[in-house]
C-alpha cells in the first residue's frame, strides 16, 4: 500500500517541475521585469511553498482514494475535481510564463479557484483529514489569484501574450 501512497503524494510535483522547468528561462528574462505588489512573495519562497502544498494535496488524494475503496464509480466526482483542478494548476505557468497570456493566466486561476473549492467540499464529506490538508492550498491560491489579477492590471502591454 506504502507504493499507492507515494505516488498519490508524488504525482502533483510532476506537473509542477515540468511546469518550472519549461519556463525556467522566462522567470529572469520576462517576470523579473513585470510591475508587482509590494506584497509579491519573493521568487526564493514559490519552490517551497509549492513542494509543501504539491506534497499535501497529493496525500489528501490518496486518503480519499483510500477511503472510497481505489476507483469506484464512488470516487469519479471526488477525484475528477481533483484531477481538472490539478490540470489548470499546471497550465497556469506554461500560460503566464510561456505564452505571457497574463488575460488567460486569469481565466484559468479562476477556474482553478472554483475547481479547488469543490475539490475540498467534496472531500469533506468523505475524509475531513484530506479536507483540511487542502486548506493551505486554498490559501495559497488566494493569494495567486490576487497576484495574478494584480499583475494583469499592471501590465496590460502583457494582457494578451508573448510580445517579446
Amino acid at each position: 500500500m506504502w507504493a499507492y501512497t507515494v505516488g498519490f503524494t508524488v504525482l502533483p510535483h510532476v506537473g509542477g517541475f515540468l511546469g518550472w522547468f519549461l519556463n525556467r528561462k522566462e522567470i529572469p528574462a520576462w517576470y523579473e521585469k513585470l510591475k508587482k505588489p509590494s506584497w509579491c512573495p519573493s521568487r526564493r519562497v514559490f519552490p517551497v511553498a509549492w513542494t509543501m502544498l504539491y506534497t499535501g494535496m497529493g496525500y489528501a488524494s490518496y486518503l480519499v482514494w483510500s477511503d472510497l475503496g481505489g476507483c469506484s464509480s464512488k470516487a469519479i466526482v471526488p477525484l475528477g475535481l481533483y484531477g481538472a483542478q490539478l490540470l489548470l494548476n499546471w497550465a497556469w505557468p506554461p500560460l503566464f510564463f510561456g505564452a505571457r497570456n497574463l488575460s488567460m493566466a486569469v481565466i484559468d486561476v479562476l477556474c482553478l479557484d472554483g475547481l479547488a473549492l469543490g475539490t475540498l467540499c467534496s472531500w469533506y464529506r468523505i475524509n475531513g483529514l484530506a479536507a483540511l490538508l487542502l486548506l493551505p492550498y486554498l490559501g495559497w491560491l488566494a493569494l495567486a489569484t490576487c497576484l495574478t489579477i494584480r499583475v494583469w492590471k499592471d501590465n496590460p502591454e502583457h494582457k494578451a501574450g508573448k510580445s517579446e
